[in-house]
């Protein structure tokens, strides 16, 4: 308790420079665990719709029915299902037109579903570059009011005759203080973005295979002319 309250006096006894670089580092550790715990949200949410998406598009049913359930929702449809939904609607529309080749509608429901997936990647990773800002710099501006510390410790031994360790020790500890500080805005911030940055790569790895997916299913269904009146992933 009272090394609690020594820290805290020591904060509240700093210069006004060293005060500022605190209040920078504990907002930007703020912010950082912000953004941790709605990225956790949004990369859990996309996972388990990935996972209900996978459930339904490879139960081996009809694709015209799944595109219908989702087109019918009032939400837009989010992760692997609005990629599907984005190609299988350019899907319908290119192949009512005529004098469209197979390669034109196979490439417009590819890039239809490119747009959804760069749209849906840009989602998951928004902010990520905020986490990786934090970490990289927070350690730098800690040490930044370490130095500022640091001089004014000089300072006061410069200022007397004789330098005593209780002179020199409020600075000292001011300049370990932003150091440590620094280092907590930093570390949850580094370690957090390295896990999500790893489940972004498996959800666009999720999400590119669905897509191939759905590409195989519409070139099949153009081979064959058209003309069955179900789109299954399985026969």
């Amino acid at each position: 308790m009272n090394t609690d309250l020594s820290i805290v006096r020591l904060v509240l006894d700093a210069s006004p420079f060293v005060q500022v670089i605190l209040g920078l580092l504990v907002i930007a550790s703020i912010a950082s665990w912000t953004v941790i715990f709605e990225k956790r949200r949004l990369v859990k949410q996309a996972m388990k719709s990935a996972g209900e998406f996978e459930q339904s598009f490879w139960s081996g049913g009809d694709l015209n029915n799944l595109y219908r359930d989702l087109a019918r929702t009032e939400a837009t449809p989010l992760g692997m299902a609005g990629i599907f939904e984005a190609g299988f609607r350019e899907f319908g529309r290119l192949k009512q037109e005529s004098g469209l080749s197979t390669e034109q509608v196979i490439e417009g429901a590819r890039r239809a579903m490119r747009v959804s997936q760069l749209r849906e990647m840009d989602r998951l990773e928004h902010n990520l570059a905020f986490l990786a800002t934090v970490s990289n710099t927070s350690p730098y501006v800690g040490l930044f009011g370490t130095v500022v510390g640091i001089i004014r410790a000089f300072h006061a031994i410069g200022a007397v005759q004789s330098a005593t360790i209780a002179m020199v020790a409020p600075g000292i500890s001011e300049a370990l203080i932003a150091t440590a500080m620094g280092l907590v805005a930093a570390i949850p911030a580094v370690v957090i973005y390295n896990m999500f940055a790893r489940q972004t790569a498996g959800c666009r790895a999720l999400v590119g295979d669905a897509s191939a997916a759905v590409l195989r299913l519409v070139s099949r269904e153009l081979d064959r002319g058209g003309g069955s009146q179900k789109l299954r992933v399985a026969e």
